[in-house]
């Protein structure tokens, strides 16, 4: 590579994010610790900043840099937009709440815009060791945001915990790469989807490494029997890092998974099916089950999270341009109600006090009407009750199934929906038609014009694009339709 002839454009959101995080981090040292507004406004300039960069590089077909590792297309800017949103929320939402709590540091914003750079990365990546790269990035600062709360004893546990299995899933992921290499000779996404299907692949060893691939990819996914860290890690982190967690990095997964799959080893199709669908039937059965026994709420959304991401994979199974589109709006919508639901449970926490349990959620609506209408948007998201935004999700990811004649998991996915309505609308009905059985929540809350402003508008969302998804689904679609284009 001649760095003379070295395309920079395509990688300049990277480029601006990854050298704001270093100011910052360098700026940080210098800020006292009543002060801390100082790196919190920073790190909101740098991801406008950010935005503006990936904006200007947005180009409508592929476009590879570094060699051939790096790939800019539509697919990747779209995603990097909604990586924005996602940690911006995660951002307001988090400010008061570390603050109460004694870990609003600059290490939570400084991690926070790692964690968004190695998203990048993922998104972004045209080669398996760039990959692993963005992955291990993302990885490593979750761990440390996790246990940034060292008083907090689960938050210790959940970062042990989710380190552990994370190690064991990445290494499955390496061994499955190893493998596909052996069988192509190369690591490039577009090399090895050429190799595979011009029958100049080893299949046997493809089929080794599929194994341990998907293995890798659906701990990632929190996809069963990968699922193990989900509810710990969830209910363990501080809430605010669990708005991080589980939002961004499911829309950067599926993108990852879409690289892995769908482009690199489209090909091998027949191989990796019937294991997604073991894994997806899997997901929506044991997550939905295990959801309605929660009476904490950050468990209960922890085994949602794991249904949703089986009906994530129906659409990457159903392998084609529609199941990809429907998958990837499922992913950016599923995000967007993921930001709103942990984020209430962060506006009605305050100092000294937790909003996790059902118990904390009874009468909200007499105490504070707006929050309990918040708290209803969210549910019926999660639930897929029109005119909210998670119908519309469910129904491309369900349309595309039967597109691609698997109507039989199509009818699971709708039954696996209706039991999943149950333990949602009990949260609507604990919310609404319960008496108070104490005032911990609703009735006192000091949280910023920011964060009212922001939750207010992650509301709204769920049910704007509920009732008018064709912008955002023909914007999926047209990226969709370019990146595939351009392999």
């Amino acid at each position: 590579m001649s760095w003379a002839d070295l395309n920079l454009m395509p990688a300049l959101p990277e480029i601006v994010l990854l050298c704001a995080a270093l100011a910052i981090l360098i700026i940080d040292l210098f800020v006292k610790s009543e002060r801390r507004g100082v790196t919190y406004a920073l790190s909101m300039l740098t991801l406008i900043g950010t935005a503006v960069a990936v904006v200007a590089s947005w180009v409508p077909y592929p476009v590879l840099t570094f060699s051939g590792m790096y790939i800019a297309d539509p697919v990747s800017s779209l995603s990097k937009l909604g990586l924005l949103v996602a940690v911006g929320a995660t951002f307001v939402y988090a400010r008061q709440y570390a603050h109460d709590r004694g870990f609003l540091k600059g290490e939570l914003f400084t991690l926070g815009l790692f964690s968004l750079l190695g998203m990048f990365v993922m998104v972004s990546a045209s080669h398996f060791l760039t990959l692993y790269i963005g992955l291990e990035l993302l990885s490593l600062s979750l761990y440390a945001m996790i246990a940034m709360s060292r008083e907090s004893i689960p938050a210790t546990e959940a970062a042990m915990k989710y380190f552990v299995l994370g190690a064991l899933a990445s290494g499955l992921l390496l061994y499955g790469i190893s493998m596909v290499y052996g069988a192509t000779g190369s690591l490039q996404i577009s090399d090895v989807a050429h190799a595979i299907g011009a029958g100049q692949a080893n299949t046997t060893l493809v089929s080794f490494g599929l194994v341990f691939i998907i293995a890798g990819l659906a701990f990632k996914l929190g996809a069963v029997p990968f699922h193990m860290w989900v509810p710990d890690v969830y209910q363990g982190a501080p809430t605010a890092v669990t708005v991080l967690i589980g939002s961004a990095p499911k829309l950067a997964a599926f993108v990852f998974t879409f690289r892995f799959l769908a482009q690199a080893l489209a090909p091998a199709a027949v191989a990796w099916q019937p294991m997604l669908v073991i894994l997806a039937v899997a997901s929506l059965v044991l997550g939905n089950l295990a959801a309605i026994m929660q009476t904490n709420i950050k468990r209960m959304l922890a085994y949602s999270t794991i249904s949703h991401m089986g009906f994530l994979l129906i659409g990457i199974l159903a392998a084609s341009p529609s199941g990809y589109t429907a998958a990837l709006f499922y992913a950016i919508t599923y995000m967007l109600t993921a930001l709103a639901s942990f984020g209430i449970l962060v506006a009605l926490s305050r100092a000294g006090f937790e909003c996790e349990t059902m118990d904390d959620l009874k009468g909200l609506n007499q105490k504070n009407a707006w929050y309990a209408l918040l708290v209803l948007f969210a549910m019926f998201s999660m639930a897929g009750i029109p005119p909210m935004v998670g119908f519309y999700a469910k129904f491309a990811v369900l349309k595309a199934a039967v597109d691609a004649g698997l109507l039989w998991l199509a009818v699971v996915g709708v039954m696996m929906s209706l039991i999943g309505a149950f333990y949602y609308l009990r949260v609507v009905k604990v919310v609404y038609f319960d008496d108070a059985t104490d005032t911990s929540s609703g009735d006192k809350l000091t949280i910023g014009g920011d964060m009212k402003l922001v939750l207010g508008l992650n509301g709204l969302a769920l049910l704007v694009l509920g009732v008018l998804p064709n912008g955002l689904y023909a914007a999926c679609l047209e990226a969709m339709r370019q990146s595939l284009g351009g392999m």
